[in-house]
């Protein structure tokens, strides 16, 4: 093959995803109409929710994919600016609510209304989605959300009530795990992404990181993300 013809993987896959993650967005505005008609029933409401949480989640898979390979290939592009905490996490809710909403999970958001922070807008919001995505799959009836400055870190911690991270998740905290396991329930792939972003933040000597703990007794379990 010619140099000239040769394929560059990582363009492919780019624009690849970028065609599946519009195609989605598509499917995703048509499951949103379809949950508007007034003669559905109970259950086929449940389906539509179902069906668009599934669909979220497989975007939101594609993007943590295509992070990945670029940070692998040292192509990951980070655009630091500021941004509001308030309008992320409220547009990251909003995305969810109809999955939520139908699976009586109560929602909480404490916030500071004003306050603003410095990151990658699109990748911390692809990875506290993915961190809420499964905090709703996994918790029995609540999920509480807050934000707020510790110096120097704008931490964000997500809490629900379900029955906790597993042990090899947990040992992300240790570095004595990559938080992935193929062969796991729950695999991990979020959490080496969320842990691959957050340490691409770095200001003054301070980088990011995560940290995953259950609480007493079976309670539920917290992410929480570190921002400096």
């Amino acid at each position: 093959m010619d140099n000239n013809d040769q394929l560059d993987f990582s363009t492919i896959l780019a624009t690849s995803i970028h065609d599946m993650k519009n195609s989605l967005f598509m499917l995703m505005q048509s499951i949103e109409d379809l949950d508007l008609a007034d003669n559905l029933t109970a259950h086929q409401h449940q389906t539509v929710a179902d069906l668009h949480y599934q669909t979220s989640r497989v975007n939101g898979t594609l993007m943590q994919l295509l992070a990945l390979y670029r940070d692998e290939k040292k192509q990951l592009p980070i655009f630091i600016e500021e941004n509001s905490v308030n309008d992320l996490m409220n547009d990251i809710v909003e995305r969810h609510r109809l999955y939520f909403q139908s699976r009586h999970i109560d929602v909480s958001l404490n916030i500071d209304k004003d306050l603003f922070a410095y990151f990658d807008l699109d990748l911390i919001k692809y990875l506290l989605s993915d961190i809420f995505i499964n905090a709703l799959r996994h918790t029995k009836s609540l999920v509480a959300i807050t934000v707020v400055q510790t110096p120097p870190y704008l931490v964000f911690k997500v809490e629900d009530d379900g029955d906790g991270y597993p042990q090899h998740m947990l040992d992300v905290n240790h570095g004595t795990s990559n938080s992935f396991n193929a062969n796991k329930g729950r695999s991990g792939l979020g959490l080496l992404f969320a842990k691959k972003i957050a340490e691409q933040h770095i200001t003054n000597q301070h980088k990011g990181y995560i940290s995953l703990e259950n609480k007493p007794n079976n309670r539920g379990s917290i992410f929480t993300l570190h921002i400096p």
